[in-house]
């Protein structure tokens, strides 16, 4: 089920990334620029390029292969990507946990795209990856993804000084988690 399509609505889907999904991942990235600007790190140019895309999808899907990363899209109905959605820094033994990190493509934003993946995303961490939690950051004034957040079931744990690069400038942080059960930890290594 990690690897199948999760029809959302509106025929939005989310997938698993593929190499392919290059040229259409820089398309949106590019179309999207100045609307993520306040929430992204500043980004050299070749980011928004089709072979700079490719670059960063083959890293990721080697991390994805080495059980580190769960990278997904949102593809519309002619397979065009106007999101990402990762699961990082998948730790396993006693941890059992993951970083969210997504992004929507500004012409569908504010459609609750965003609410559904997340959603569906717990879903398959828990049951598919069984992981026991997953932790999220937004800058302190990102408030539409705070939202999208606390509608995924997620409690802010901590504030996190000079956490992360975003914007030009070392930003303070809101941490999020969602515990996702409390069974037993399966396959501790």
């Amino acid at each position: 089920m990690i690897d199948d399509a999760h029809p959302l609505h509106a025929g939005i889907r989310l997938r698993p990334v593929r190499l392919s999904d290059a040229a259409s991942r820089a398309e949106a990235l590019t179309r999207s620029r100045a609307y993520m600007r306040p929430w992204e790190p500043v980004r050299p140019e070749s980011f928004y390029t089709e072979e700079g895309q490719r670059e960063r999808l083959a890293g990721l899907l080697a991390e994805r292969e080495a059980g580190r990363v769960m990278p997904w899209v949102l593809s519309d109905a002619e397979d065009r990507v106007v999101g990402g959605f990762n699961l990082n820094a998948i730790v396993l033994g006693s941890f059992h946990s993951a970083v969210l990190g997504y992004w929507v493509d500004v012409e569908c934003a504010g459609r609750g795209l965003a609410t559904a993946a997340v959603r569906r995303i717990c879903e398959l961490a828990r049951d598919e990856l069984r992981l026991h939690r997953i932790e999220a950051g937004t800058v302190l004034h990102n408030t539409a993804s705070q939202r999208v957040l606390a509608k995924c079931g997620f409690e802010e744990f901590a504030v996190a000084p000079r956490y992360m690069h975003i914007d030009g400038e070392w930003r303070d942080h809101r941490l999020f988690q969602r515990i996702l059960h409390d069974g037993p930890a399966t396959g501790i290594v």
